[in-house]
């Protein structure tokens, strides 16, 4: 990822303005000690200089995912929850963005681990999404991921590898194709065996964004 830091400079500018007064006389030569000043007021405005655009990603202000169960069957226990909405923004000229570049958002989790016995885990494969995205693509180059299952499936023929490794969360095929701002977010699903430990775990989603050629 490329990330470049945007400043802004202001610039005043002011003229010092003066009059010149032009003496003369029939027969002798007369001063005009008390002739009023006159004077011109002289602004301008200077924009600042234009920077170059970026490539970010961000994710909304939270205190994390607190997943709850619903949906559990005989056969599995399964843990729901939403990601909080991740935006990317692309303000860069299309000019600008070298042929072929593609950008990615990408998300692993780690291992779950029960509060107090790190010897009490839930692999992170266990873990599946479903990314939605929440604007509108106009021209179609932007799209979430497909929807990635707990290795315990959820019966929807999604694969069944959860977030062990890093899947696509939203990408752009082409990032010359479509610029501007996009928001996205996921149904995340924690299924497990029905008869997991019972305990507190934790785990860290972690989410990356890829700008490639």
């Amino acid at each position: 990822m490329r990330t470049k830091r945007r400043t802004t400079q202001l610039l005043a500018a002011s003229l010092l303005g003066f009059t010149l007064l032009g003496l003369s006389g029939l027969s002798g030569t007369a001063a005009a000690d008390d002739a009023p000043d006159d004077g011109v007021d002289v602004s301008v405005n200077i924009a600042p200089i234009g920077q170059p655009g970026e490539l970010t990603m961000t994710v909304a202000d939270n205190t994390g995912v607190a997943l709850q169960e619903n949906g559990s069957t005989a056969t599995a226990r399964q843990f729901t929850g939403a990601l909080p909405t991740v935006t990317v923004s692309d303000t860069r000229d299309p000019e600008d963005i070298p042929a072929g570049e593609y950008w990615a958002v990408v998300g692993q989790a780690s291992q779950f681990v029960a509060t107090g016995n790190a010897s009490k885990t839930i692999g992170p494969e266990y873990l599946g999404w479903k990314p939605r995205l929440l604007t509108d693509s106009q021209t179609g180059a932007v799209a979430a991921g497909e929807p990635v299952s707990s290795v315990i499936s959820d019966g929807t023929g999604a694969p069944n590898v959860g977030l062990q490794g890093q899947e696509l969360l939203v990408s752009a095929a082409n990032s010359a194709d479509e610029i501007g701002t996009w928001q996205v977010n996921a149904d995340l699903a924690l299924r497990t065996q029905a008869d997991v430990a019972a305990g507190e775990y934790h785990s860290t989603l972690t989410l990356s964004l890829f700008n490639q050629n």
